[in-house]
């Protein structure tokens, strides 16, 4: 009878241990993953909202956007998941003017994120295209995944 209850005890500790490990957040989840994913999944999507307002000319080199993120204030160490992910987001418009947008980021576990920017900048939810359809914009709100070991 006793191996049986150090064989569960022993399940139980390493169940307890993994949960422990997921709620904690990802290891692979830092600030300079999060940074080198947001701009370039930005800047693509950028490209694509140009294309569908029917502007030409844009590539995300010229777009050349830059994140600096932060999780939840100074007190808070920029690593893990979580809804407290700030980023800061430099840009080229597609008038060639500078931007800078703030855009609240949530990272999950699985290191994948969602991003919202400022409607005032990135355009509203829809945007018209050339044909005159509302169609959804893709730097409103969009997903994107940080490569692990970065």
């Amino acid at each position: 009878m006793r191996p049986i209850i150090t064989r569960t005890l022993t399940i139980l500790a390493v169940a307890a241990g993994i949960t422990a490990t997921a709620a904690a957040g990802h290891f692979d989840i830092t600030k300079t993953g999060l940074e080198r994913a947001l701009g370039p999944t930005f800047a693509n999507l950028y490209v694509q909202q140009a294309g569908i307002l029917g502007i030409t000319g844009i590539t995300p080199t010229t777009i050349g956007a830059n994140a600096s993120c932060d999780k939840g204030g100074p007190k808070v160490a920029d690593v893990g998941a979580g809804p407290n992910w700030i980023c800061m987001m430099s840009w080229t418009d597609n008038k060639g003017q500078h931007q800078d947008g703030k855009f609240e980021v949530t990272v999950r576990t699985d290191t994948t994120y969602v991003a919202g920017g400022p409607s005032k900048i990135v355009g509203l939810a829809t945007i018209t295209d050339t044909h005159g359809h509302d169609v959804t914009n893709p730097v409103f709100e969009f997903d994107g995944v940080i490569p692990t070991g970065s």
